[in-house]
């Protein structure tokens, strides 16, 4: 297992003024599964180039457990990279294909045919060896492509939006693949993605970058209850912003005081509560509990939308159907804002 260490990595591609990547650290453990998360152009699969060594810094550091890798050719890194569009080789078979990196490191045939025969039923597919890359499905083609990568047992493993091509249906079978190769491999584990559901559900720690700088790097439920920042917030879809002032244990709003359940310094801010996080009902005593006027409801299947307005402040909500059954647009419902959903971002 190895130890990633990005230092301040900086890149800027010629002909341009702005960094595409600006001053990013990071520190992956030994056999961690990070994302790299952020839109096209954010500079994510920029970084995952330099950590292969497809492009070299404009300035800054990689190291694998502490040392320096800058200076090492791509092939000597101990980094193999699944690229999004798999790059297999049309006129090989599957397990030629697969074991085709430890050909080129000279293995014993016999060695290589075991290794081949054992990465197929991993990937599960155990009798697909003698199939053209061309005879198989999309989602096949990805874990053939896995498949070639692992076999070479390397130190880090780059995926570059593994599961973009994949129907709907196979991603959700290509993630607990992933996810359970990679813990039982025990291999550090670096993926691109633009796809925030993916980054939560696969990532130990996720790095969200945007327009070129690193924004947060936590664990996936950080994001949605521990925001660093409003465009943070908004990228994982929050929508419920209110303008205030922290006094004490209470955030001030134009519509009344809510308290909070963490120390927060006092002083104008801005307060954020998921859409999902907003009750129903109210409490006994009314402690963080508004009337609000129902604009509109919108029907979802497992969830339904509500828009709400308690003054001049709008609210989204998402509750269960069977919660907002008695209630139709014109009418009040009574919304409860949890203490410990409450979070108030950094200005």
């Amino acid at each position: 297992m190895t130890h990633v260490s990005l230092k301040q990595l900086t890149k800027i591609y010629p002909g341009s003024i702005e960094p595409s990547l600006d001053q990013l650290s990071l520190e992956i453990a030994s056999g961690e599964l990070t994302a790299l998360l952020g839109p096209s152009g954010c500079g994510k699969t920029t970084t995952m180039k330099m950590i292969a060594g497809l492009l070299e810094p404009t300035a800054g550091d990689v190291t694998f457990d502490g040392r320096s890798v800058l200076r090492d050719k791509p092939e000597h890194r101990g980094v193999v990279m699944v690229f999004q569009n798999y790059l297999l080789f049309p006129y090989m078979s599957v397990a030629a294909n697969i074991g085709f990196g430890l050909k080129m490191r000279k293995i014993d045939q016999t060695e290589i045919d075991r290794r081949v025969s054992e990465m197929l039923d991993l990937v599960k597919l155990p009798d697909l060896g003698a199939r053209r890359p061309s005879e198989l499905s999309g989602g096949q083609q990805q874990r053939v492509a896995l498949a070639r990568a692992l076999i070479v047992q390397p130190n880090v493993l780059l995926l570059d939006e593994p599961l973009s091509n994949l129907d709907a249906h196979l991603r959700f079978e290509m993630r607990d693949l992933i996810r359970n190769l990679q813990q039982d491999m025990g291999i550090t584990t670096i993926f691109v993605t633009h796809d925030q559901e993916e980054a939560v559900v696969l990532a130990d720690k996720v790095a969200l970058i945007l327009d070129g700088r690193l924004k947060q790097y936590d664990v996936p439920s950080a994001f949605y209850s521990r925001p660093v920042d409003k465009a943070t917030a908004l990228f994982f879809g929050g929508q419920n912003f209110l303008a205030g002032t922290v006094n004490d244990d209470q955030f001030v709003t134009r519509f009344g005081s809510l308290r909070l359940s963490e120390k927060t310094p006092n002083g104008p801010g801005t307060l954020t509560i998921r859409p999902e996080n907003i009750r129903i009902g109210s409490t006994a005593d009314g402690r963080n509990s508004v009337v609000a006027s129902l604009i509109d409801k919108i029907y979802l299947g497992t969830q339904t939308r509500l828009q709400c307005q308690v003054g001049e402040t709008q609210l989204q909500v998402i509750a269960n159907p069977n919660d907002v059954l008695e209630y139709e647009p014109g009418q009040n419902i009574p919304l409860l804002f949890p203490e410990n959903a409450l979070w108030v971002l950094q200005s």
